[in-house]
């Protein structure tokens, strides 16, 4: 299809809704977990990715869970590109909703609104004794919350963790309003995440922008482009 006709429909469209994934904050320097090299296939760590961001490792192994956390996790110097600020754009003007799986906060970063944040945020950290958050910098020093000696967390869904409700219903309400639905930067293979399309309405509309083909179970529209050279030519 030709960009002038993707044109139109984000033109025509009252209510967008984004779904992504890491494939969006990689041009930011965010590498992708799951592809090679990424997290999710490093053979130097002696346990997979999925236990070290489990709940599991952050109860038994605190320590390790905070190490690899650090470690693996964070890019505070990292920046949101083009396609975060073309969607951010478009939730200013009340036109879009972003619906991410991506942990890194650069949505926030951009300023977005109309956001949900599917596995949480990175740097919305607490501590599991007080309840008391914290910012980044006070977590790169130490695990421990120096006012109570409670062990502070990411506010992130671990493996062995449910979605957080008010999220979840958010996200779906996002979704069932959308006339329009944009799939940016994810395989949609990763539950409950890729069952939002189900609660889509018939009519809606969904655009795939990769370069590689996807299977998804709903009739779609895919534009074979990199995504950041589609959203430097969608004009918002």
């Amino acid at each position: 299809m030709k960009v002038t006709e993707i044109q139109k429909m984000f033109d025509d469209a009252h209510h967008i809704v984004f779904l992504t994934g890491a494939g969006v904050s990689t041009p930011s320097g965010i590498p992708d977990y799951r592809s090679k090299g990424g997290l999710y296939t490093n053979d130097e760590t002696n346990k997979p990715a999925e236990y070290y961001l489990s709940h599991d490792c952050l109860v038994n192994e605190p320590e390790t869970f905070y190490h690899y956390v650090m470690n693996n996790m964070y890019y505070p110097n990292a920046k949101p590109n083009v396609i975060h600020e073309k969607q951010e754009e478009l939730t200013r003007e009340n036109r879009a909703a972003i619906v991410t799986q991506n942990v890194d906060g650069l949505y926030q970063k951009a300023g977005a609104i109309h956001l949900s944040e599917f596995h949480g945020n990175l740097y919305d950290i607490y501590c599991q004794k007080c309840g008391k958050h914290v910012d980044y910098a006070t977590y790169a020093k130490s695990m421990y919350h120096e006012n109570c000696g409670g062990i502070l967390r990411p506010n992130i869904v671990l493996y062995g963790e449910g979605i957080n409700e008010e999220t979840v219903m958010q996200s779906l309400q996002a979704v069932q309003k959308a006339d329009l639905i944009v799939i940016v930067g994810t395989s949609m293979r990763v539950y409950p995440f890729a069952g939002l399309l189900d609660y889509r309405q018939r009519n809606a509309k969904v655009l795939v922008i990769n370069q590689e083909e996807l299977n998804l179970p709903v009739p779609f529209i895919m534009q074979k482009m990199d995504a950041v050279d589609f959203f430097n030519e969608l004009q918002v």
